[in-house]
């Protein structure tokens, strides 16, 4: 059983960091794609950052040149640094893997469980 767990959200004032974390455990055979999502109330998910297996990295207009996506393959994990945070950044985070379970075979998409990130003016 695939399961992705989030760390790392909070409450910080405008201009400050934020680090997200996010692990995979269980059994998978190749990740294509690790993401960080975010939404707002009354908004919808929206990307924020995406990462390819090949290294590739791509970011919302929004975010670019404040935050930072990064992995650590080994651990199964993706990293969101989150720098010069403003008001309009406040949403839930979700991390979202594309992997695949076993050499032949679907794609699949997991879900972490989300974590709030509140920037107070």
């Amino acid at each position: 059983q695939v399961q992705l767990v989030e760390s790392g959200g909070g409450l910080v004032q405008a201009g400050g960091s934020l680090r997200l974390s996010c692990a995979a455990s269980g059994s998978i055979f190749s990740i294509n794609a690790m993401d960080w999502y975010r939404q707002a109330p009354g908004k919808q998910r929206e990307l924020v950052a995406r990462i390819r297996n090949d290294g590739s990295i791509n970011y919302a207009d929004s975010v670019k040149g404040r935050f930072t996506a990064s992995r650590d393959t080994a651990k199964k994990a993706v990293y969101l640094q989150m720098n010069i945070l403003l008001p309009e950044d406040t949403a839930v985070y979700y991390c979202h893997y594309i992997l695949r379970l076993r050499q032949v075979g679907p794609d699949y998409s997991y879900w972490g469980q989300g974590t709030q990130v509140t920037v107070s003016s």
